[in-house]
């Protein structure tokens, strides 16, 4: 049992260093959007952001008790600690802490009632924003309304358990970031399912190893690193760029022609992305092949027809040996 909890810990460490930074949608200093993350950015609030990120971006804490007299050293609750480099390279680092915070944070110590501030959800910000339409929110949000996820709202579940606004990146893929596309949303799901303490928050069920779960899967390693947990876990929707339809693990995919096959549903989760015509190179999931080998998936249509035209001939040939046979017989006869 301690070699798979291992295996599990392993896995976990390794998509969640593999996750590199993938292209962002931001505000600029000047106001206007950019598609292309940029470790040159500087935030027009980096210094009001540093006082926020001099308690919330370290572990431990200091600050003077006036009451007391002295200087109090305190441990930052793991869950409050913001680190500083990731949220400089997150979807919302532009942002001044305040803009999503009330401002009275601004005052030290914090009153405890702001601990009972409201959070804000994605649509707040983006919905009904001509700005992010091309990311559909309003779909995104309908398909997590239908899936098992929505049904654990009630118990805290929200857009932040899965992204976190302080550090999360859209994962906008291209030729080049595709595995670490693949890493980066894995480590997502892992995140809370390989971690027994997180899962607990919001479910009463027993432990799950995942490990265990997919054994029933071949090669499971090469599973792992090379296609999302979504690809067999969400109903496809080509409304939004990533479906968001959880489905309950009776309702998963487990057969291996939905993947292996003419008509694999990778090119409509994992390779939607990529332009038709880079399809069109006599094979039918030809964009496959640029990426990995997925066997029954890298149909040829010429090799198809070239196998028939062969099989054809030789039972051609067949029937003619057995002709001429039967007329030799016949005059020997």
């Amino acid at each position: 049992m301690n070699f798979i909890k291992s295996r599990i810990v392993i896995l976990l460490v390794l998509v969640s260093f593999s996750s590199i930074a993938s292209a962002g949608i931001f505000r600029t200093k000047n106001g206007k959007s950019a598609t292309q993350d940029t470790t040159s950015f500087v935030s027009p609030y980096a210094e009001d952001n540093d006082r926020c990120f001099k308690c919330h971006g370290q572990p431990k804490y200091e600050y003077t008790n006036v009451n007391l007299g002295k200087q109090v050293k305190a441990l930052m609750c793991s869950e409050r600690i913001v680190r500083k480099d990731e949220y400089y390279r997150s979807n919302h680092k532009s942002f001044s802490c305040t803009d999503c915070h009330s401002s009275e944070y601004e005052t030290f110590p914090h009153s405890g009632e702001l601990r009972m501030e409201q959070k804000l959800t994605c649509l707040d910000c983006h919905g009904g924003d001509e700005t992010y339409a091309q990311y559909h929110f309003e779909a995104v949000d309908s398909a997590y309304q239908q899936s098992t996820h929505f049904k654990l709202e009630e118990d805290g579940f929200s857009c932040w358990k899965c992204h976190d606004p302080h550090t999360y990146k859209i994962s906008v893929r291209n030729k080049n970031n595709l595995r670490e596309t693949i890493a980066y949303d894995n480590a997502i799901c892992l995140n809370c399912h390989s971690d027994f303490n997180r899962y607990q928050l919001l479910s009463d069920k027993e432990e799950i190893n995942i490990i265990t779960k997919h054994e029933w899967l071949p090669n499971q390693a090469t599973h792992f690193a090379n296609v999302r947990c979504i690809e067999c876990h969400t109903a496809i929707n080509n409304k939004i760029p990533v479906s968001h339809l959880i489905k309950p693990k009776v309702e998963a995919v487990k057969l291996c022609n939905e993947c292996h096959s003419q008509n694999s549903l990778l090119m409509a989760s994992l390779y939607k992305f990529e332009s038709r015509a880079q399809r069109r190179d006599g094979f039918f999931n030809g964009i496959i092949l640029n990426e990995s080998y997925v066997i029954g998936a890298n149909r040829n249509e010429y090799l198809n027809l070239l196998s028939l035209l062969i099989f054809g001939g030789v039972i051609g040939v067949i029937i003619i040996h057995i002709f001429f046979r039967i007329r030799k017989n016949q005059k020997t006869n």
